[in-house]
C-alpha cells in the first residue's frame, strides 16, 4: 500500500479522487492500493523552553540565553492533532512507501517531514512535486514523482529559519522584557519583525521632523503650452516677483525640439508579493486577505500556486499558454487578437533560469463559475488580465521635450504620447490610478504642437506657489516593496528581481508578519497608510543594537537560507552563526544600562504566558482550515459578517460574527463549531426574550439557540 500525505483534508480529497481512493475512513480515503491521509498544516512545532528544563518555565534573565543541545520538535497540544497523528503514525507504519504530498514550498517541506520524523519513517519516501491542484497536473505529478532526497536542502533550510527564528524569538523576547519591561510588558522581538518595524518607526520619524516649507516656481505660457523654468526654486516670494518683472520684458525663444519613440515594456506576471502589492493599491486588500483569497483561488483549481517569489515562467509551459488562453471563455475579447498569430515566446515571459520551485501565478484551464465571492473574482480578474497582457505587443508612445529661453533664463516641458496602446489595449476600461503628482500628470497630457528651433513669440509668465511635501506614510503595498528590497527604494523591475534573494522575509510569511505588527499594537492603520505607535516607537529605540533592526543585515541571513536551499551554505553554519549573535547580544543587554519602558497597550507578562498555547492553536485552527460542520465536505471561510462553508450555496451553513446583538470573538466562534457551543457570555441586547446573558449552543439542525 502506498501512503499519500497531503496538507489539508480539501488536497487529500482532490487527490485520492485522482488515485481513486474513494471509500471514506476515520481520517484517511483508501482505494486502488492508495491510502490518502492529511495533516491540519502544522501538526508539529519546535519544542518550547520549559520542554528542555523545569527552570525555562519561568522568565529569568540569567538563564539566558537558552540554547537546546539538540532541538526537538513535539506535537501541537491539540486534540484534533494528537488523533490526526494517530491515524497517520498507523498508515505510515502499515504502508510500503509514503508520497509526500504536501504544499511544494519550504514551509510544506517542513511541515511533512517534521510529522514524518515524529511517526519515526522508516519506508522508501518519495515527493509529488506541482504548481497546481487540477486533474492533469495531479496526474502529471505521479507520473514523475521525484525522489525525497532531491529536497533535503529544502527542509534544511526550513528547519533552518524555524531554529534561527526560535533562537532569536525566545531569546531576544524574554531578555528585553526581563531588562525593559518593568515585569509590566512582554517586548516582542523577531527576526523578521523587528526590521521590519524598525523601517515603520523610521519613516515615522522622518515623517514627524518634516518642516514644511513654502517655494515659488516660475513659469510662462507659450502658445497654450505651460512651460517651467529651468532654475532651482525660490525660496522668498520677493525673488520670485523680480523674476517675474524680468520674464515680462524678455521675449521667448525655441531653444531646441525633440520627439523621441520609445515603448513602454509590458508588465511582468504576477509573484505573490506583486499581487498583494496591486490588490492593495486596487482596492485596498490587506497582504494577508490577499493571500487568503489567492490560495482559495488555488484551491478551487483556478490558478497555480501562489507562495512564489518569481515573474517567470518555465519554457516547458509555453505549449500550454495556447490552451489556457482559449479556455479563459470570459476574456475573449482581449484574447482573440492573440489567438491570430503564435503566441510569442519572450524572455521577459519564459527564462528557466529565473524560475526555483514554482513559476509566476497564472490562471489554469478550468474556468471559475459564478459562486466565487466578489474578492476572489477580483483577484481572479487581476491575474487574468496580467496573463494576457504579457502576450500583447509593446505600448509605443512618443516623448517630445523641448528646451526654450527667456532673456537668460532656460525654461523646458516634455508631453507624452501613446502612438500604439498595445499591452494598454487590456487596461483601456479599468479607471485610470490616481497619480500622486496631479500636477506633473497634467504637464505631461499636454498636446505640444510643433515648435521650431529660434522662433519667438508673445507668452504669459507667472509664478507658481507650493509646499514642500514630507515623506509618504508607508502603505501595505510600499512596505510589502520595502520588505522584498531590505529597504532600498527600488522602481526599476529587473534590478528588483535581483534583490529578491536578499528580501526580508519570505512571500509566504510577509503578510502574517504584517498582522503580527498589528496584534501586538506596534502599527495601526490610518485610511490606507501603515503607522507605528508610540508602542512600536518606544520599542525600536530601546533596541540599540543594530543587528536586530537592520533589514539589510535581516536580508543577509536570508541570503544564506536560500543559499542552504541550493546547497550552497551549511545549515549547521547558519545555526552557529545565530547561537554566537544570540550570546554576544544577552551579554551587551545584561550588561548595559537598564530602563523601564511603558507600553500601556500590552498585556502584562503573565498573561501573556498562559496565553502562549492556546495561540498556537488559535493559529493552527484557522478558518480556511477547519471543517465545516454540516457538510463535513468542505471547509470554512471568513468573511466581513459572518463564518461560512465555502460551498455555501450548496450546504448553506453560516455563522454571523453578532448573534443577539453580541459581537463574538474568533474564539468563541470557533467553540460554537467546534464544541458545538460557547462558555457562559454576557451582553446579547435583541434577544426576542430580553434573555442578556447565557450559552449559545449549535443545534443538530445547525440552528443558533441562546440557553440562559
Amino acid at each position: 500500500m502506498k501512503l499519500c500525505i497531503a496538507e489539508k483534508p480539501s488536497v487529500a480529497r482532490d487527490i485520492a479522487k485522482v488515485l481513486g481512493a474513494t471509500m471514506p475512513k476515520q481520517g484517511y480515503m483508501e482505494g486502488n492500493g492508495y491510502c490518502v491521509t492529511w495533516t491540519f498544516g502544522h501538526l508539529c512545532t519546535l519544542k518550547e523552553p520549559h520542554d528542555y528544563g523545569p527552570q525555562y518555565k519561568s522568565w529569568n534573565l540569567f538563564l539566558l540565553p537558552i540554547i537546546p543541545q539538540n532541538f526537538g520538535i513535539k506535537l501541537i497540544p491539540n486534540k484534533g492533532v494528537e488523533n490526526q497523528f494517530k491515524v497517520i503514525e498507523r498508515l505510515v507504519a502499515e504502508c510500503d512507501e509514503v508520497i509526500n504530498c504536501g504544499d511544494a514550498g519550504q514551509e510544506g517541506e517542513l511541515i511533512q517531514r517534521w510529522v514524518l520524523q515524529k511517526a519515526k519513517c522508516n519506508k522508501p519516501i518519495q515527493r509529488l512535486w506541482i504548481s497546481s491542484l487540477t486533474e492533469e497536473a495531479i496526474k502529471e505529478g505521479f507520473a514523475s514523482l521525484k525522489p525525497a532526497e532531491d529536497y533535503k536542502n529544502l527542509y534544511l533550510a526550513g528547519n533552518a529559519r524555524a531554529i534561527g527564528d526560535w533562537l532569536l524569538g525566545i531569546n531576544a523576547t524574554r531578555l528585553f522584557t526581563k531588562k525593559f519591561g518593568g515585569n509590566k510588558a512582554v517586548l516582542s522581538i523577531g527576526r523578521v519583525q523587528t526590521p521590519t518595524l524598525a523601517m515603520l518607526v523610521q519613516r515615522q520619524k522622518e515623517i514627524d521632523a518634516f518642516t514644511t516649507e513654502e517655494y515659488w516656481e516660475l513659469k510662462t505660457k507659450y502658445r497654450d503650452v505651460i512651460f517651467n523654468a529651468a532654475i532651482d526654486r525660490l525660496k522668498s516670494l520677493d525673488r520670485a516677483e523680480k523674476g517675474l518683472e524680468y520674464l515680462k520684458v524678455n521675449p521667448f525663444e525655441i531653444v531646441s525640439f525633440e520627439i523621441k519613440e520609445g515603448k513602454e515594456k509590458n508588465p511582468r506576471l504576477f509573484d505573490l508579493t506583486g499581487l498583494q502589492v496591486e490588490a492593495n493599491k486596487k482596492y485596498g486588500y490587506s497582504a494577508e486577505n490577499t493571500l487568503n483569497y489567492i490560495q482559495s483561488l488555488y484551491e478551487k483549481k483556478h490558478v497555480t500556486y501562489p507562495r512564489v517569489d518569481t515573474t517567470y515562467l518555465s519554457e516547458s509551459l509555453y505549449p500550454k499558454i495556447e490552451g489556457i488562453l482559449r479556455k479563459m471563455t470570459p476574456y475573449q475579447d482581449l484574447i482573440a487578437p492573440l489567438l491570430q498569430e503564435p503566441i510569442p515566446k519572450s524572455k521577459a515571459v519564459f527564462d528557466d533560469a529565473k524560475v526555483t520551485d514554482h513559476h509566476a501565478i497564472i490562471p489554469t484551464e478550468v474556468t471559475p463559475s459564478q459562486n466565487l465571492t466578489r474578492e476572489e473574482k477580483l483577484i481572479y480578474d487581476l491575474i487574468a488580465k496580467r496573463f494576457i497582457a504579457v502576450f500583447y505587443p509593446e505600448c509605443k508612445i512618443s516623448n517630445t521635450l523641448v528646451e526654450a529661453k527667456v532673456g537668460t533664463i532656460p525654461f523646458k516641458t516634455s508631453g507624452k504620447q501613446i502612438l500604439e496602446p498595445g499591452w494598454r489595449a487590456v487596461y483601456a476600461k479599468e479607471p485610470k490610478e490616481e497619480s500622486t503628482d496631479k500636477e506633473k500628470d497634467k504637464e505631461e497630457e499636454q498636446t505640444i504642437p510643433e515648435f521650431v528651433v529660434g522662433e519667438t513669440g508673445p507668452h504669459e509668465p507667472m509664478i507658481h506657489q507650493g509646499k514642500t511635501s514630507p515623506p509618504k506614510p508607508y502603505t501595505e503595498a510600499t512596505l510589502l516593496r520595502a520588505m522584498e528590497t531590505a529597504g532600498k527604494q527600488i522602481d526599476d523591475e529587473e534590478l528588483r528581481e535581483m534583490m529578491k534573494n536578499n528580501g526580508i522575509g519570505r512571500p509566504s510569511t510577509r503578510a502574517n508578519i504584517i498582522e503580527t505588527l498589528f496584534k501586538r499594537k506596534y502599527i495601526e492603520r490610518k485610511k490606507k497608510n501603515l503607522v507605528a505607535t508610540s508602542t512600536g516607537i518606544q520599542l525600536i529605540d530601546t533596541i540599540e543594537d543594530e543587528l536586530l533592526k537592520s533589514p539589510e543585515l535581516t536580508g543577509e541571513w536570508e541570503s544564506k537560507l536560500r543559499r542552504i536551499e541550493k546547497g550552497e551554505y551549511e545549515a549547521n553554519q547558519f545555526k552557529d552563526e545565530l547561537i554566537q549573535m544570540v550570546t554576544e547580544l544577552t551579554k551587551r543587554v545584561v550588561d548595559g544600562k537598564g530602563k523601564v519602558i511603558n507600553l500601556e497597550e500590552e498585556k502584562p507578562e503573565v498573561k501573556e504566558k498562559k496565553k502562549r498555547e492556546p495561540a498556537v492553536k488559535k493559529e493552527l485552527q484557522s478558518w480556511e482550515e477547519t471543517q465545516c460542520p454540516k457538510c463535513k465536505a468542505h471547509n470554512l471561510m471568513k468573511g466581513k459578517t459572518a463564518v461560512g462553508c465555502s460551498d455555501f450555496k450548496n450546504c448553506g451553513f453560516k455563522v454571523s460574527f453578532d448573534i443577539f446583538g453580541k459581537k463574538l470573538s474568533d474564539k468563541q466562534l470557533m467553540d460554537l463549531v467546534l464544541k458545538g457551543k460557547t462558555s457562559k457570555l454576557k451582553g446579547f441586547t435583541t434577544h426576542p426574550e430580553n434573555v442578556v446573558e447565557g450559552i449559545i449552543t449549535l443545534s443538530p439542525e445547525f440552528l443558533i439557540n441562546l440557553i440562559s
